[in-house]
């Protein structure tokens, strides 16, 4: 049955030339049997009459206001020449459920008036009377006659109420659809820009010491091989924790193929500032860091932004600083946020690394820090100091601003 039924709904058209095939043998049969009137004109227009009514059964999906239009003039031909109903005429109540289902709102309406107003028509042209011939019976036999075509025109137009719902579920799951993916675009887009500022701070900051160290190795390599020594130990241990979080971040981009549990390495945090400030330390750039207030933990976005921002503020040090610069590092714990100071007393950085969104060339650098800040919902101050260098100051709240 399933078979039957999926061959039924791939050709429409043939099954409706079937049925028109055999509603034009029935008729076949009837004007065989002598059930038309006996008038040569009537005799002459039955033919073309049932022909077009089974035309109408044949195309009525293919072209249903066209075939409503042929049914309705078959109809006035029928009233014009005398040629009473017969079974060829049941394609008109096909064609009203069609239209109803499946055509145009003027279609519709057209089949509905044609409709009330067939049997009246029908039964002034060809009075049927009763034993008494009264109108009451006349009355009768029109609303029974005119029943099958309204409710062939209120099935259809239920069924055509029943898939413009359907329609429009159909609309707004795929549009539902389309904003999932739009809205999951969006998240690997931001995925991948916080890959990428996390990437330029671990390069930007341990590349910069690795090259710092590696030069002095190479200063004093023969006057102090000591010193060389702890350069290039200095260089082993940045490069191994540059490898490590770059094994993290780079995890995140994994298809998942492999079943590995858990990160490679923490996320940095507040604490590590000072290992992170020794570290710099050992590149010969002299950092004060100190830490006021009582020191509690903090939201892992606001630690992360924290260390990644005091990160850059040094890079940035070390990079534009000039000889002999030094730097400041404060941290500051109130009742409400995290605050950051780090100033630097060189020569400054250029004017485009502080205004107009932070550009320098690479396109992380004050970039990624207000980004960072923003996430979190703080506010970040950065440019000249007065007395020369740079500062950079930011405010961490510990709950996100809406």
């Amino acid at each position: 049955m399933q078979r039957l039924y999926d061959f039924i709904r791939r050709h429409p058209t043939g099954v409706d030339g079937f049925w028109a095939v055999f509603l034009l043998g029935l008729s076949g049969v009837s004007l065989v049997a002598g059930q038309v009137g006996s008038s040569s004109t009537e005799r002459i227009a039955t033919a073309p009459i049932v022909i077009g009514l089974c035309l109408v059964v044949a195309l009525r999906r293919r072209a249903p206001e066209k075939m409503l239009l042929l049914a309705v003039a078959l109809g006035v031909a029928q009233l014009v020449f005398g040629v009473g109903p017969g079974v060829a005429n049941f394609a008109m109540l096909v064609i009203t459920f069609t239209v109803a289902t499946v055509g145009e709102r003027w279609a519709s309406r057209l089949a509905l008036v044609c409709s009330l107003s067939a049997a009246g028509l029908s039964q002034l042209r060809w009075p049927q009377n009763g034993p008494d011939g009264s109108w009451p019976q006349q009355v009768f036999v029109v609303v029974v006659m005119t029943v099958p075509f309204v409710l062939a025109w209120v099935l259809g137009d239920s069924m055509r109420t029943r898939r413009a719902y359907f329609s429009q579920l159909e609309e707004r799951a795929a549009r539902l659809e389309r904003e999932r993916e739009a809205q999951s675009k969006v998240a690997v887009a931001a995925e991948r820009a916080r890959i990428a500022r996390e990437l330029h701070d671990v390069v930007a900051h341990n590349v910069s010491v690795m090259v710092v160290q590696a030069d002095g190795a190479a200063y004093v390599m023969d006057a102090a091989p000591d010193q060389a020594r702890q350069a290039l130990e200095t260089i082993s241990s940045t490069g191994r924790q540059a490898l490590a979080e770059m094994r993290r971040l780079l995890g995140v981009l994994r298809t998942g193929d492999t079943k590995e549990s858990g990160e490679y390495v923490p996320q940095p945090d507040v604490e590590q500032i000072e290992d992170l400030v020794e570290q710099v330390r050992q590149t010969g750039l002299a950092v004060d860091f100190k830490v006021e207030g009582t020191p509690r933990p903090l939201p892992s976005g606001v630690e992360l932004t924290a260390y990644r921002i005091v990160q850059e503020a040094l890079t940035n040090t070390r990079k534009h600083g000039g000889p002999d610069a030094g730097a400041s590092v404060r941290l500051v714990y109130f009742d409400d946020g995290l605050g950051l100071l780090v100033e630097d007393d060189g020569r400054g950085a250029a004017h485009e690394l502080y205004e107009d969104g932070g550009a320098d060339g690479a396109g992380h650098g004050m970039i990624g820090m207000r980004e960072r800040v923003g996430m979190v919902g703080g506010t970040l101050d950065a440019g000249p100091r007065p007395g020369g260098g740079f500062r950079i100051s930011v405010l961490l709240p510990l709950k996100p601003g809406r």
